[in-house]
């Protein structure tokens, strides 16, 4: 699945829902899935790691349809080089 697909079946799905949740209570609803993340890499409960990472993108989907965002446009920065220091690969110094 391509980003724009995720993005429209999110948009498709849950379009409304989430416009009348509001984009703060999207937000917390997104925050939630990374602390649930967290938790599942802790653990290093291999399905579950799969099934949070599949919140995690299914809620930055939907919180960016709620703010007009193409998830796509948005990351294609990434797409080539390291938007920093124009590597492919990254060539930045670590802090």
């Amino acid at each position: 699945m391509e980003i724009r697909e995720l993005q429209a079946s999110m948009a498709r799905l849950y379009e409304e829902r989430d416009t009348r949740r509001g984009r703060d209570a999207t937000f917390r609803w997104f925050t939630e899935e990374i602390g649930e993340l967290a938790k599942a890499m802790r653990t290093g409960d291999r399905s579950n790691l799969e099934h949070e990472f599949g919140d995690v993108l299914a809620w930055l989907a939907s919180l960016a349809n709620v703010e007009g965002i193409d998830l796509e446009t948005a990351v294609a920065r990434y797409a080539q080089t390291c938007p920093r220091c124009g590597g492919a690969p990254c060539g930045c110094p670590f802090p």
